[in-house]
C-alpha cells in the first residue's frame, strides 16, 4: 500500500522543496514538470512517494529532476530521505532513490542519445489526444508593455494577426525570466481567439527531444511526423537545448521545412541571438536567422513597477507605489526574480498581519538585498569588465582614451548604474574623478547601442549573468 499524506507537517516538507524548486528552475521547467506534482509523506519522513501523472513524464521526472528532489528534501529535513516515484492511482511504485545520489545527473543533453528501456509498468495506453499545451493566462493583455519588450511585442501581435507571412520564423532571445514565454503564448491563444480551428502546439525544447526519443523507442515516426508537420503555428521554447543533439536537429529542421512549405507559422525563443548558439547545426542557425529576429531585454524600471502593481492585483492584493519603486529598484534583472520578491513581501505581509509598507519590503527582502550589496559593488563591476575585455583594472581611473579602453570603461560606467544604487556623481568619482556628465553619456551611449548592436548587447548579458552569479 502507499503511504497517504497524514500531516501537515509532512506536507509542509514537500511544499518547501516544491518552493526552492520553483525559485531555481526556469518557469516554464517548473510549471510543465514540477507543479502538476504530488507526493505523500511517510510519518517518520523516512519516505517521499512523488505521484507523476504518465509513464512519459515519469521518465522525465526520474532523468531530470529525481537526483535535485532527492537532494532537496535531504537539505531541508537534515536527514537520508528515500525518494520513490509512481504513477498517479497505481500501487507499484516504479523506481526508488535512496540519498546520496549521482550528482552528475545530465540535463537535457543526455535525452537525444539516452533511449534505454525503462523499467516495465503496467498502464493503460491512452489515446493520443491533440492538446496545444497553451496556458490560457499568458496574452497579450496581460505582458506589460515597456521598452524593453515593444519590438518584440509588435512582432509576435503581427504574427498572430496574420501568421505565415512576415517575420517567419520569429526568433525572439533574451535572458532567463524576461517574458519570452509569456509572449509566445500569447501569440498562440490569440491565433486560436481568432482561428479556434487553428492546430496550433506550444512546447519547450526539451519536449521536442523527447518525442524523438519516443519516437525512436517505439518506432513511430509516422505518428511523430503527423503530429509535427500538419501545424498552423508551432511555438517552441529555448531551443538552445537543441545543442550537441545531432537526430534531434535533423527532425527538426525536416518540421521547420515541412511547416515553412505549407505557409505555416514559427515562433521560437532562446537565450541568445542565432549565431551565438553554440553546436548547433549551420543550417538551423541561418533558417533561425532567415525571418525576423528580436530581443526582449531586462524590463526597466516603470516597466517593473507597473509589473509589481499588476502581479500584487492578480493576488488580490494591493502594492502601493512608493513600495513598487522601491523593489523595482532594487530586483533590477527580470520578470521571475521581480515574482519571487513580490511572494516574499505578501507573504511575509500576511504571516505578520502587517500592511506592505517600504520598511516591511526591506524586512521581508533583507536577504536578497544584503547579497546584491555585498557582490555587486563598482568595484566588482570594474574587476568583471577589465578582465572581460583584457585590460588593466587601472585603466579604468586613468585618463587614457584608446578605444580599447575607452569602450570597457563606458560599459562598466553603464553596468555601475543599472546595478548598483550609487549616483552618477559617485561613479563618477570611483572612475578617477570623472564629471558625472561623462557618466551620463557613456550610460546613454551605452544604453542605445544595446538596443542596436547584437553582439554588444549579448556581451552585455554575459557581463551582468557573470555579476549576478
Amino acid at each position: 500500500m502507499t503511504e497517504e499524506p497524514t500531516n501537515d507537517i509532512g506536507q509542509g516538507l514537500w511544499q518547501a522543496c516544491v518552493e526552492q524548486l520553483s525559485q531555481d528552475l526556469p518557469e516554464q521547467q517548473y510549471n510543465t514538470w514540477i507543479k502538476p506534482l504530488t507526493a505523500a509523506v511517510a510519518e517518520d519522513f523516512s519516505k517521499v512517494t512523488v505521484y507523476v501523472a504518465n509513464r512519459f513524464k515519469l521518465d522525465w521526472i526520474r532523468a531530470q529532476y529525481a537526483g535535485r528532489i532527492a537532494a532537496l528534501l535531504e537539505s531541508l529535513y537534515g536527514q537520508p530521505v528515500t525518494l520513490e516515484l509512481a504513477l498517479a492511482h497505481r500501487e507499484s511504485v516504479v523506481r526508488t532513490y535512496v540519498r546520496p545520489v549521482n550528482p552528475q545527473m545530465s540535463h537535457a543533453a543526455g535525452a537525444d542519445a539516452s533511449v534505454g528501456a525503462a523499467p516495465s509498468v503496467n498502464e493503460e495506453v491512452a489515446a493520443p489526444v491533440f492538446r496545444t499545451r497553451l496556458n490560457p493566462a499568458l496574452t497579450f493583455d496581460t505582458l506589460v508593455e515597456g521598452t524593453a519588450n515593444r519590438m518584440a511585442r509588435s512582432a509576435a501581435m503581427h504574427v498572430a494577426g496574420s501568421p505565415g507571412h512576415l517575420y517567419n520564423p520569429l526568433f525572439i532571445y533574451g535572458g532567463v525570466g524576461l517574458g519570452k514565454t509569456h509572449l509566445v503564448h500569447a501569440v498562440g491563444n490569440q491565433l486560436l481567439a481568432d482561428k479556434p480551428d487553428a492546430k496550433v502546439l506550444y512546447i519547450h525544447a526539451e519536449q521536442f527531444v523527447s518525442d524523438v526519443v519516443k519516437a525512436y523507442q517505439r518506432r513511430t515516426f509516422d505518428e511523430f511526423k503527423e503530429r509535427y508537420h500538419s501545424l498552423d503555428l508551432l511555438l517552441i521554447d529555448d531551443v538552445q537545448f537543441f545543442a550537441n543533439k545531432d537526430r534531434t536537429q535533423e527532425e527538426f529542421f525536416n518540421a521547420f521545412e515541412a511547416l515553412l512549405a505549407k505557409k505555416s507559422h514559427i515562433v521560437m525563443t532562446s537565450d541568445t541571438y542565432p549565431k551565438g548558439l553554440a553546436n548547433i547545426h549551420e543550417r538551423l542557425v541561418s533558417r533561425f536567422d532567415s525571418g525576423l529576429t528580436v530581443a526582449i531585454e531586462p524590463p526597466e524600471l516603470e516597466m517593473r513597477v507597473a509589473i509589481l502593481i499588476n502581479k500584487a492585483r492578480a493576488e488580490n492584493a494591493e502594492m502601493p507605489e512608493e513600495v513598487a519603486f522601491f523593489v523595482a529598484k532594487n530586483v533590477r534583472s527580470n520578470v521571475r526574480e521581480l515574482e519571487g520578491a513580490l511572494r516574499k513581501i505578501l507573504a511575509y505581509s500576511r504571516f505578520n498581519q502587517k500592511e506592505v509598507s517600504i520598511q516591511l519590503a526591506r524586512e521581508a527582502l533583507r536577504d536578497l538585498l544584503s547579497i546584491q550589496n555585498r557582490q555587486i559593488s563598482v568595484e566588482n563591476i570594474q574587476k568583471t569588465v577589465a578582465d572581460y575585455y583584457k585590460i588593466k583594472v587601472a585603466d579604468m581611473y586613468s585618463k587614457k582614451r584608446p578605444a580599447s579602453i575607452a569602450r570597457p570603461r563606458q560599459i562598466a560606467m553603464y553596468l555601475a548604474k543599472e546595478l548598483t544604487q550609487k549616483s552618477l556623481p559617485e561613479i563618477g568619482e570611483l572612475f578617477g574623478g570623472r564629471d558625472h556628465t561623462t557618466v551620463l553619456h557613456a550610460v546613454r551611449k551605452i544604453a542605445g547601442e544595446r538596443q542596436q548592436l547584437t553582439e554588444l548587447n549579448q556581451q552585455l548579458h554575459v557581463l551582468e549573468q557573470t555579476l549576478k552569479g
